[in-house]
């Protein structure tokens, strides 16, 4: 499992945080030794092209002259239909072995659903719901033929009464509609014992079908709870405490499905273990890019939060980790660029917060607060990203911010923003338009993934409009308001399948990140605000500085 490094590079003092870092130089060697360890495994080559996530820990291994240089390697969840192979860290807890607890529990649980799959395509059951179907439409159509002739019947009683009927015409005619009612209420109640008759027999077929559900359901939630309780993971002060007790006081409480299986629990695991000292670790995609989320070959990743964040919270407990650095913002950058009584457009630098952050932090709402102590309003109508520099609207009344409010939800408001993406893209893409709708990623927030069953429309018109230095610049349309659209849009597959140079987190880290909202519109209101101060492309070095 230890692989030796030989460099003289020096050695971190401390470990990099997993969930924000650059991989170090020694991570940089140790990846591409294991990306070539990957290509001698035949068996994996159609399985790693799927796309999966690989991973590194730089180590020291204690000897009796003093401590060697070397690296773990690890890769998520199984590979193969195995979770340990030659070269790579074991997994936490090996739950595959063919006679365990873990394989005899599953495979009840894969019987169940092999006799849902056959309930489900018994004859019987799909005869039942087209008969039931069936007599429901007969039945409808029956009760309205004969509503139908009722309402005749009484329209020809109410003309023959106004033509003067006799005595006996009229007892004749009270006889009839009494008749007609009685049997519009025989006729129900035989279309409703022949549809309670059928709905009866399916209710059998489907109670015993919610049944097994229910008993996959109570055996799949036991199965689960009884893994996370083998998962115990250690920490760098030795101590042990297994995925249940680490996710309880936590507001999900229980551990989404493949904890402990990422990169980084395992290598960290397998160090302590082993009595290593960590140095650095990083993470890398190999393969193609999932359908939802957004990774790139080669590309280097955070670990996740909704499943690493608390384990790695815990196992990183007595080791001496980097602290994650903090930008200055210049309060003096954020610039107006438009005011009248009850309106303020400002130019939001990047790098500054939208409104307060958790932890505190400069932010346009709080500058506008002091720049405008006496208003009456909540000022901020609108966000940008963090990274994302440009035009905001700022509200000066309660009158004018729920005009803007308005004007948003109606999609009065028309923004232009202006990109560099990191690389060129092919002649037919030169301008267009992107769908793709988007969702929160729970498991990974605040990224977003592409998610057609759940997703909220999301849609960008775009157009090229130049090209420098390998890069293109591009001008995006937001025709709605989605969290990180346009970088999602830029940087999926199928977008433009190019990340916006500099973000962070569909793309790779640059000094910045090259977004900017150049141009916005409020037609009803007759104004157009225009900020021409942004990035150009031809400063732009290799490593995206300006």
């Amino acid at each position: 499992m230890f692989h030796p490094l030989h460099t003289t590079l020096p050695r971190p003092e401390k470990m990099n945080n997993p969930f924000f870092y650059e991989p170090d130089a020694l991570c940089l060697m140790a990846a591409e030794q294991v990306k070539g360890l990957v290509a001698q495994h035949e068996i994996w080559r159609e399985e790693v092209a799927q796309g999966k996530m690989f991973g590194v820990l730089v180590v020291e291994r204690p000897t009796p002259h003093g401590a060697e240089l070397g690296y773990l390697a690890a890769f998520s969840g199984q590979l193969g239909g195995k979770g340990t192979w030659e070269g790579f860290v074991p997994p936490v807890f090996d739950y595959l072995q063919p006679d365990g607890y873990f394989k005899i529990h599953e495979r009840e649980i894969s019987e169940i659903n092999a006799q849902l799959s056959e309930m489900e395509r018994n004859p019987l059951l799909n005869e039942l719901k087209t008969r039931l179907a069936n007599e429901q439409e007969t039945a409808e159509t029956e009760l309205n033929v004969y509503r139908t002739m009722m309402a005749e019947a009484k329209k020809e009683r109410e003309n023959k009464r106004r033509r003067g009927a006799t005595a006996e015409e009229q007892a004749a005619m009270v006889a009839e509609s009494q008749f007609q009612k009685a049997e519009l209420r025989r006729l129900k109640q035989r279309i409703k014992t022949q549809i309670e008759c059928l709905q009866a027999e399916l209710n059998v077929q489907e109670k015993a079908m919610t049944d097994l559900k229910n008993k996959r359901k109570r055996l799949s939630d036991a199965l689960q709870r009884w893994l996370f309780q083998q998962f115990e993971m250690l920490n760098a002060r030795g101590e042990r405490r297994n995925l249940l007790d680490i996710f309880a006081p936590t507001p999900q409480r229980t551990p989404p499905a493949g904890t402990g299986e990422c990169c980084a629990p395992k290598l960290l695991q397998h160090a302590f273990v082993m009595g290593y000292r960590p140095l650095s670790m990083a993470e890398f995609w190999l393969g193609r890019s999932p359908k939802t989320e957004i990774r790139r070959e080669g590309a280097f990743y955070p670990a996740c939060l909704g499943k690493c964040g608390p384990t790695l919270g815990f196992m990183l407990q007595g080791l001496a980790v980097q602290s994650v650095p903090q930008k200055p913002v210049d309060s003096d950058a954020l610039r107006v660029v438009y005011e009248d009584d009850a309106l303020v457009v400002v130019s939001k630098p990047h790098g500054m917060l939208s409104v307060p952050g958790r932890d505190g932090g400069t932010s346009v709402a709080q500058l506008m607060r002091e720049r405008y102590p006496d208003a009456d309003s909540p000022l901020v109508v609108h966000r940008l990203d963090q990274d994302t520099s440009g035009l905001m609207l700022i509200a000066k009344t309660k009158e004018m911010h729920r005009t803007l409010q308005l004007a948003f939800e109606n999609h009065e408001v028309k923004k232009r923003y202006v990109a560099v993406l990191d690389g060129l893209l092919p002649p037919e893409k030169q301008r267009g338009e992107i769908s793709l709708p988007l969702n929160s990623n729970y498991l990974d927030r605040p990224r977003q993934v592409v998610d057609w069953l759940n997703g909220k429309p999301a849609v960008t018109r775009y157009e090229v409009i130049g090209h420098e230095e390998g890069r293109t610049l591009v001008a995006l349309y937001p025709l709605t308001g989605r969290t990180h659209q346009l970088r999602v849009h830029c940087a999926h597959p199928d977008g433009l399948n190019l990340p916006i140079l500099g973000d962070p987190l569909y793309g790779r880290k640059a000094d910045r990140m090259y977004l900017h909202a150049e141009v916005i519109e409020v037609e009803k209101l007759g104004l157009r605000v225009e900020d021409d101060k942004r990035f150009h492309l031809q400063p732009l070095s290799k490593e995206g500085g300006e």
